[in-house]
């Protein structure tokens, strides 16, 4: 399995997957739904929530494992059916942000499954709703995730972008980089992960923010 973004689902069929990442409370679940209206293609939602609700979010190292092979297998399904384009509210690289977040190291696992074409990691300056599933509001603590949650990207040299400001600029800047990825994409197929990056896309050399452990 490439481990850099590189491998499609399903043969030859390629498919451009665009992952939101980051903290919590940032705008991914309703910008996911609105790029995904926007741009006439599918989106698949955030299965961590849905187990959540189901099983509580006491989660264990086990509970992450599991959200992640679930969320990899909706992403799989979704992309079987060739749509072009594929919004992604989180992967399991975000789950590995929650692995770092709440034990302090990632399993290999986390960092093994197929990765989108590109990341778009959105800061945590906008205000913290408490929905009865999130868990890090206190300003130290989400700075603190997000940190992990771009350390993430850096350490699965995927190529990202930052979306910040108030929610407009948010939405707007999230177009802007869904439609800059089309555009950079030739027919019918997208380009392999880290081909064509717009300066503006930060990649494997961009500073690290966090220092996790390694697994052990």
């Amino acid at each position: 399995m490439d481990r850099g973004g590189t491998a499609q689902p399903d043969g030859d069929t390629r498919v451009i997957r665009i992952c939101l990442h980051g903290a919590e409370s940032t705008g991914k679940s309703t910008l996911a739904r609105k790029l995904a209206a926007r741009f006439d293609c599918p989106a698949v939602s955030e299965y961590g929530r849905t187990y959540a609700e189901t099983h509580g979010a006491a989660f264990t190292l086990e509970d992450l494992l599991a959200i992640a092979r679930e969320q990899d297998r909706l992403m799989r399904a979704a992309a079987a059916t060739s749509p072009g384009l594929l919004v992604l509210d989180t992967d399991p690289l975000m789950t590995a942000a929650w692995a770092g977040m709440l034990f302090g190291t990632v399993p290999d696992a986390l960092l093994a499954y197929e990765k989108a074409e590109l990341y778009l990691l959105f800061s945590p300056e906008v205000p913290w709703v408490a929905d009865g599933t999130r868990a890090f509001g206190a300003p130290d603590a989400r700075a603190r995730f997000a940190a992990i949650a771009e350390d993430i990207l850096v350490r699965a040299g995927v190529p990202y972008r930052t979306i910040d400001g108030d929610w407009a600029a948010r939405e707007r800047e999230a177009a802007e980089a869904v439609a800059g990825a089309l555009s950079r994409s030739p027919e019918p197929a997208a380009p392999p992960c880290g081909a064509n990056r717009h300066s503006s896309i930060r990649g494997a050399g961009h500073r690290r923010t966090a220092k996790l452990p390694r697994p052990t």
